[in-house]
C-alpha cells in the first residue's frame, strides 16, 4: 500500500494495490474510486483532504493477527 499527500492540490491518494485501473467511478464529488478489470478497489484519491481527511494528524498502526 502507498500513501501520497500531493500538498500543492490538497490531495490524497491511497493505493492498495498497483495494477492497471479499469474504471474509476465518482463516490462523491471529490472522492474518486480506482477499480481493476474484477470491480476490487485498487486506489482512492480524496481531493480537499486537509479538511476532509484531517492529513495533518495522519498515523498508521499495523495490528498483529
Amino acid at each position: 500500500m502507498k500513501i501520497k499527500y500531493f500538498q500543492d492540490t490538497d490531495t490524497l491518494y491511497i493505493e492498495f494495490r498497483s495494477v492497471p485501473v479499469n474504471e474509476t467511478q465518482d463516490l462523491d464529488e471529490n472522492t474518486l474510486l480506482d477499480l481493476d478489470a474484477e470491480g476490487n478497489i485498487c486506489a482512492i484519491t480524496v481531493e480537499h483532504a486537509k479538511d476532509r481527511a484531517d492529513i495533518p494528524n495522519f498515523t498508521f498502526e499495523q495490528i498483529a493477527a
